[in-house]
């Protein structure tokens, strides 16, 4: 059944009360309304004449925030195009083109005349350049005054769109509006009724909205700064240069404790080449077989037979050994210091919420800003790629770490309590081995995003498949780059059939 105004008067029904307390006003025509839609099965159309007049400004007015800003986008638009039809010169911007042509034609004027005196065999070529260029300008101006003949079309369509736009709010407002009431119910903190600043927050948004957007476009010589923003490039400038000059003084001043974290990373990752170069191929086969058939199956074994097998007759055994150690030093590194750093966030909130933004800067920033920083910390080389590797990579098994502790049910932490478990026992005991799954999911996670640095590591110097992919991309060798992604590709999936089988 639909409305024809928002104050018409019916019944009030028995909850009468609580519609006064959402919507303040004319609660007697809204309590109808959200009876009927509420007891319709399915959509049904009703009609909002304040919604109609006000538009996104009404759902401002209601908190309706999530239909407030497509309807401002929407209405812009058709604000704009009205806009354009009534005040704007569709021609000007093609006509800012004459002058230019203009200049152009008085000097061949005076070339031609020039020619006729002193060089009678170069008139007729003048003589066409200037036909040209006059029929350039009759051919401009005859493009701005089609343009300016389009103003009522865009008037036109932007009436038509602005009344489409309106009417589709007109008939989502009760049921928007209803929605967020039932809502409202059963949590009361959310906003509800008519105030003066939410009504003079959506109008200023609205209008603000409207006349930027109609200058720019409609009159972008009015206010040219609405074009760009009004950057200083002075000040980039400057904060470039003062961010360079604290890199290279802690570089300098700090340059023990780096060339420390150097030492231990290379001792670890010559450890771990040493084990997985040196060692002959069999008995790597052999380990890494057996090592898949015990976590994910010997259907999987089969799969990683295939893939070694693969890796070995191309000739990328030896750089996928490399590989493999260069992951292997920065995945152990970061699920050394993740998941304690995870288990202290889960218990700490004050903790997570300071290290929360830290991981999200981690996941957020290219990748190869990364290098930017490392290189004048690090240098280059294989431990400024481990490093680059650890920050790309080891964001998830923290996230993940967390949210698994959380997830454990407090049901079963308070019965082992009652049991008399102290903390480390219900840490050891409860919290990890229900947190596993998505513990180890977080491992399998920082594993394969740390694969995926292969290629970009090997800009600063890492040795591997990465190498290869960055050679072929230098010298346009398509086969083979994809001979070498596919042998990473084979690496990935190997780790993965490894991790996963043993979290199922």
């Amino acid at each position: 059944m639909s409305a024809t105004a928002e104050h018409m008067t019916t019944e009030t029904p028995k909850n009468g009360s609580d519609v006064q307390a959402f919507v303040s006003n004319n609660e007697t025509y809204y309590a109808k309304q959200f009876k009927d839609i509420g007891d319709k099965r399915g959509f049904l159309f009703t009609w909002n004449w304040m919604a109609f007049l006000l538009g996104s400004i009404w759902y401002g007015m209601r908190s309706l925030w999530s239909y407030f800003l497509p309807f401002v986008a929407l209405e812009t638009l058709a604000v704009v195009q009205l806009a354009r039809g009534i005040w704007g010169d569709l021609g000007a911007p093609i006509l800012a083109r004459l002058p230019g042509i203009e200049a152009t034609l008085e000097r061949r004027y005076e070339q031609l005349a020039d020619a006729k005196e002193s060089a009678p065999d170069r008139v007729a070529g003048f003589e066409n350049t200037i036909s040209s260029l006059e029929g350039a300008i009759e051919g401009i101006k005859q493009q701005a005054a089609a343009a300016n003949a389009q103003a009522l079309t865009l008037i036109l369509s932007g009436l038509a769109a602005l009344l489409i736009i309106k009417s589709v709010q007109a008939v989502l407002a009760n049921p928007a509006l209803q929605a967020r009431y039932a809502k409202w119910l059963s949590d009361r903190t959310l906003g509800h009724g008519l105030s003066h600043p939410k009504t003079a927050l959506a109008a200023i948004l609205t209008l603000i909205t409207y006349i930027t957007c109609s200058l720019k476009f409609g009159f972008p010589e009015v206010v040219p700064a609405l074009q760009g923003f009004p950057a200083d490039p002075a000040i980039q400038s400057s904060v470039a240069q003062s961010i360079k000059s604290w890199i290279t003084n802690a570089s300098i001043q700090s340059e023990w404790f780096f060339d420390g974290l150097v030492f231990g990373i290379r001792s670890v990752l010559d450890t771990l080449e040493t084990i997985f170069v040196e060692t002959p191929w069999p008995v790597m086969c052999g380990f890494i077989l057996l090592l898949t058939g015990l976590s994910a199956g010997w259907r999987a074994a089969i799969f990683t037979g295939a893939g070694l097998a693969y890796l070995g007759y191309l000739g990328f055994w030896d750089k996928s050994m490399q590989t493999l150690a260069l992951l292997g030093t920065a995945a152990c590194i970061s699920i050394t210091l993740g998941i304690p750093l995870g288990i202290a966030c889960a218990r700490s909130p004050r903790l997570f919420a300071v290290v929360r933004p830290i991981l999200d800067f981690m996941q957020t920033m290219p990748a190869f800003v990364y290098l930017i920083p490392i290189i004048a910390f690090f240098g280059t080389g294989k431990p400024a790629a481990v490093i680059a590797t650890m920050i790309f990579g080891g964001s998830p098994v923290v996230r993940l770490t967390v949210l698994g502790l959380r997830g454990v049910p407090e049901s079963v932490r308070e019965a082992a309590m009652a049991f008399g478990a102290n903390k480390r026992y219900l840490l050891w005991k409860v919290d990890i081995p229900l947190a596993m799954p998505s513990i180890m999911a977080g491992i399998n996670q920082t594993i394969l995003l740390s694969l995926a640095m292969v290629v970009i590591a090997s800009l600063i110097g890492a040795k591997g498949l990465g190498e290869d992919v960055l050679e072929a991309l230098q010298y346009a060798s398509e086969g083979q780059g994809i001979l070498a992604g596919l042998a990473i590709l084979f690496c990935a999936m190997i780790l993965d059939r490894i991790i996963q089988g043993k979290r199922r």
